[in-house]
C-alpha cells in the first residue's frame, strides 16, 4: 500500500473475539437393507439426507431393516438422518460384506463407509451411528472405526448373544470410547407380520439419543429415559433399584447397557467400551467429541491471519467465553483456556504455529446414589418437653 495520499483513508481492522456455536449433535447416521425401497429416493450405497423421518418411512418398503429403523426413530422425533441403503446379499456373509463396504475403482465409498461422505455432501457429520439388526461383529467393528474418525458414538447390539454372560464376553471385542454395547432387544408389534416381534434396541437408541440431545443436552446419558413404541423386552432381565446383585447390575458392571421395565421401558447403563477410565461414561466421551469439534471448527477464520499477540488473545478470550457459557448452562462443571509461553517459543511462533491449551471437567451421571440410614434415640431427648408443649 502506498504511503502517500493527499486525502483521507479508512483502514479497517476486524479484531476481537468471535462467537462460537456448538456443533449440531442430534444427527443420526445409519445403514440398512431394503430390497423393496424406492430406489430413486434411497439409491444404493449413497448417503441420503432425510429431515422428515416419518414421510421417508413411506418410501422405505416393507422388507429389511430400513422401515423399522425409521419407525423407531420417528417414535422419538424427527432428527436429521443420513441413511445408506445397502444391497442385501444372497447369503448373510455377503450382506455383511456389503455393509462393511469398500472403495470402488471410481473412488465411491460403499456400505457404512459411505457415511464418511456426509460432510462433503451435506456440510455436517452424523454424531449418532448404528446399523440396527445387522450389526454383526465385522460391521460393528467397521462402524466403530468410522465413529472414531468422525468423533461420533456407535450404538451396537451384543449381536447373536442369548445370555447375559455371552453379552459380557462379546463386549470384550471393543475398547473404544466411541462404542456402547446394548443387550438384549425390545419387542414391538410388527404390522407386516401382524404379530409381536423382536425390535433392535439400537434403533430405539438412535432415536432416543437424538431426542435427549435436543431436549436435555449431549451431557445427559442414554440411561433412564422412557423409550417409546415398544411392548416388551426379548429376554428376562432381573432388575432391582436397590440390589446390585441383579442381571442389570452384572451387565452394567461389565460395561453393557441393558433394558429394564420401570415406569415404562428404559435403557439402563451409561458406560462405553473405553479402555481409558477417563471416558468410561457416555457423557464424558460425547463431551470430548463436542468440545473438540466445536472449538476447532469455530476457528477457521483465524487460519492464515497475521500471528500477532492480539490474534492469540482474541482466540483465547473467545474460547473462554464459550467455556463459561457451557458451565453456566450445566454442560460442563468447569473450563479454562490459556497461552503457555513454555511451548510457544519464538521458533515455534516463527514457524506459524500457535498452541492454545484448554481444560474442562465433564458432568458425570449420578450412577450410584447412596443414602446412609441410621437409627437413633436422640429424637427422644425432648420427649417430656414436647408433651408439655402439646
Amino acid at each position: 500500500m502506498s504511503d502517500y495520499h493527499h486525502g483521507v483513508r479508512v483502514l479497517e481492522f476486524n479484531e476481537g473475539i468471535r462467537p462460537i456455536r456448538t456443533i449440531e449433535t442430534a444427527t443420526i447416521g445409519f445403514a440398512a437393507v431394503a430390497d423393496d425401497a424406492d430406489a430413486d429416493f434411497f439409491p444404493l450405497n449413497t448417503p441420503v439426507l432425510v429431515s422428515d423421518v416419518l414421510a421417508a418411512s413411506g418410501k422405505a418398503g416393507d422388507l429389511g431393516t430400513l422401515a423399522p429403523t425409521l419407525d423407531a426413530i420417528a417414535d422419538h422425533g424427527s432428527p436429521l438422518c443420513v441413511i445408506v441403503r445397502v444391497p442385501k446379499g444372497t447369503t448373510d456373509a455377503e450382506t455383511t460384506s456389503n455393509l462393511v463396504g469398500s472403495v470402488t475403482d471410481g473412488g465411491q465409498l460403499t456400505g457404512v463407509k459411505a457415511l464418511l461422505g456426509s460432510q462433503a455432501r451435506f456440510g455436517f457429520k452424523p454424531r449418532i451411528l448404528g446399523v440396527p439388526g445387522l450389526d454383526s461383529l465385522p460391521v460393528a467393528t467397521e462402524l466403530t472405526a468410522i465413529a472414531k474418525k468422525t468423533r461420533a458414538m456407535a450404538y451396537l447390539s451384543a449381536y447373536g448373544c442369548e445370555t447375559k454372560e455371552e453379552a459380557v464376553t462379546y463386549r470384550d471385542n471393543f475398547g473404544d470410547r466411541e462404542a456402547m454395547i446394548i443387550w438384549p432387544e425390545f419387542t414391538r408389534w410388527d404390522t407386516v407380520a401382524n404379530a409381536t416381534a423382536n425390535a433392535p434396541a439400537t434403533a430405539r437408541a438412535l432415536g432416543l439419543r437424538a431426542y435427549i440431545d435436543e431436549t436435555y443436552g449431549w451431557h445427559k446419558t442414554l440411561s433412564n429415559v422412557a423409550v417409546q413404541g415398544v411392548t416388551g423386552i426379548s429376554q428376562d432381565v432381573y432388575f432391582d433399584l436397590q440390589d446390585p446383585s441383579t442381571d442389570a447390575g452384572y451387565l452394567n458392571s461389565n460395561e453393557v447397557t441393558t433394558l429394564v421395565r420401570r415406569d415404562g421401558y428404559r435403557f439402563w447403563g451409561s458406560r462405553t467400551c473405553s479402555d481409558d477410565p477417563l471416558f468410561a461414561f457416555e457423557s464424558a466421551a460425547r463431551t470430548a467429541h463436542v468440545l473438540a469439534d466445536t472449538i476447532a471448527e469455530a476457528h477457521m477464520w483465524a487460519v492464515d491471519k497475521p500471528l500477532n499477540p492480539s490474534l492469540a488473545r482474541d482466540i483465547i478470550e473467545g474460547v473462554k467465553a464459550k467455556g463459561r457459557e457451557l458451565v453456566r448452562l450445566g454442560y460442563l462443571l468447569g473450563f479454562d483456556c490459556w497461552f503457555d509461553a513454555a511451548i510457544n517459543e519464538p521458533a515455534v511462533l516463527k514457524a506459524g504455529k500457535l498452541y492454545i491449551d484448554y481444560d474442562y471437567t465433564p458432568v458425570p451421571p449420578l450412577e450410584n446414589l447412596l443414602f446412609r440410614q441410621r437409627i437413633t434415640d436422640r429424637h427422644m431427648l425432648d420427649f417430656a418437653s414436647r408433651m408439655a408443649a402439646a
